[in-house]
């Protein structure tokens, strides 16, 4: 039997599932337990951000992290995919796909005036899904 996928907004409570998928994401940093927890937490009770995620047979499977925020040069609303994480054997199957237009849709019942997002492995997928490219990413780190 075929089981459903459910995308739905997170709560508190699925922090311990995403833990994992968001070690499995980041590159750059060693993502760990206690300030997971804390920003997980802020990020749950903030209300300029979605946190959405992607439930199979009650397993968390994905997630995207929106941030939105007013920025002059769209003379409104921005939406910022900031993290975006599919398990790997789950790939494949618009996962993804759906998580952004589930992203997409909350961002615009803000009354968002774009979505926008960095990436260096997954350019493909977001060409693919109707992202174009635009501007070149900066970043700078604090010890």
């Amino acid at each position: 039997m075929t089981t459903h996928i459910i995308y739905r907004k997170a709560v508190e409570s699925d922090r311990q599932e995403v833990y994992p998928l968001a070690k499995s994401l980041a590159t750059s940093f060693e993502v760990n337990e206690a300030d997971f927890f804390s920003v997980f937490k802020s990020v749950v009770e903030d209300q300029n951000v979605d946190m959405l995620v992607a439930e199979k047979d009650q397993q968390l499977i994905g997630y995207v992290f929106v941030l939105h925020h007013p920025a002059f040069y769209a003379n409104g609303t921005i939406s910022w995919v900031e993290e975006l994480f599919v398990k790997e054997e789950y790939r494949g199957q618009s996962i993804g796909k759906h998580l952004m237009e589930e992203a997409e849709k909350e961002s615009k019942s803000r009354g968002a005036k774009l979505i926008a997002l960095a990436t260096r492995r997954a350019e493909k997928f977001y060409k693919a899904i109707g992202y174009s490219e635009s501007a070149t990413y900066f970043k700078k780190n604090f010890e």
